[in-house]
């Protein structure tokens, strides 16, 4: 149960394809912790999945649970659950090929990046085949996440995907919060077509916010947000085939947004420290981040679309060592500092 020394914290959640699955590990580690209350979750494609599926957790916990503190001990178990019915469920249908752009046949990825050059998937995914939806809507029940018994007790949901027509990050949240709405967030064009919700179609989330941050910060009351970056901020090679340059592209791409956020978060943070700014109008955000892109150096752009059991396996081992280290070197600075250098991930 929750004690005095509890802390309540916000949390951002990066995408990265079958890279999510290193997340899934860092959240075990931070659910395992009986102190930690999350008061909103942003999420963006993979980390939107990761995001509802922990809600949902805390929702089924306060249909089932009368006293706040009860549906917190709960929830923590069942999301915990939940995450890994979601990934070993990926790990399932990725080692044996059910989804076909994570196949572990020799030299397909090399074919479908040859492929995604030249042809739509409104070409060569006609019936727009997304095993990745069948399996979520099993998980997740949407009509109880929007309306929970004990709202209070169940983190708040920000999930971004991208107007085509605008260009432009959409936020959805509350009852908004659907499985088109996640599926928009990880729906990448070059595999599938455009997500189309009330008239507006909608891309991966990465290109306008990954995650986005900023409704953590207007939505919340907390000052605290934690960041899982799964994005590796720098490159140690110099990519020179195709397939290489266009993962080094879109890694670029996909920060850009944050990395904006970040350097609005952190100029704030200097005027509100050298009191220039009201500190009655303005929140003084505390960062932390989790970095899973050094951990994931060693495996290469390319490895976000292998989704097989043993790799699914091996990421999680790796997050949750992740989390736990994270935990015990930074804990006590929640709610007194922030732990994340702003010139570390913006300069």
């Amino acid at each position: 149960m929750a004690s005095e020394t509890s802390h309540t914290i916000n949390l951002a959640l990066q995408g990265g394809g079958s890279h999510g699955a290193l997340t899934w590990g860092i959240l075990d580690a931070l659910l395992e912790d009986d102190n930690l209350i999350f008061e909103g979750i942003s999420g963006t494609s993979a980390g939107a999945m990761n995001a509802v599926v922990l809600a949902h957790g805390f929702a089924q916990a306060a249909a089932q649970e009368k006293k706040v503190d009860d549906v917190r001990h709960l929830g923590r178990q069942l999301a915990r659950q939940a995450l890994k019915q979601l990934w070993e469920g990926v790990g399932t249908m990725g080692s044996v090929g059910k989804m076909f752009w994570a196949a572990p046949l020799p030299g397909s990825k090399q074919f479908m990046g040859i492929l995604n050059q030249f042809l739509s998937p409104y070409q060569t995914n006609p019936l727009n085949i997304n095993p990745l939806r069948q399996l979520l809507t099993g998980l997740v029940d949407f009509e109880t996440l929007a309306n929970p018994a004990h709202p209070t007790a169940v983190p708040k949901l920000f999930v971004c995907a991208t107007n085509v027509r605008t260009g432009r990050g959409k936020i959805f949240s509350g009852e908004e919060v659907t499985a088109d709405a996640i599926m928009a967030s990880a729906c990448l064009p070059q595999m599938f077509k455009a997500v189309e919700i009330n008239g507006e179609r909608y891309w991966d989330g990465g290109f306008s916010g990954k995650p986005a941050l900023y409704p953590l910060i207007y939505e919340t009351k907390r000052r605290d947000i934690l960041l899982v970056q799964i994005n590796p901020k720098e490159s140690d090679v110099s990519p020179d085939t195709a397939r290489d340059i266009m993962d080094r592209m879109n890694e670029i791409t996909f920060n850009a947004c944050l990395l904006a956020e970040l350097r609005a978060i952190g100029f704030v943070v200097r005027l509100l420290e050298q009191k220039r700014l009201d500190a009655d109008r303005y929140k003084h955000v505390l960062m932390h981040r989790i970095d899973g892109g050094e951990v994931l150096k060693p495996f290469g752009a390319s490895s976000k679309v292998r989704a097989d059991m043993v790799m699914v396996r091996k990421l999680f081992d790796l997050g949750r060592e992740r989390g736990q280290q994270w935990l015990q070197q930074n804990r006590e600075n929640l709610g007194v500092k922030q732990t994340m250098r702003f010139n570390e991930n913006v300069g």
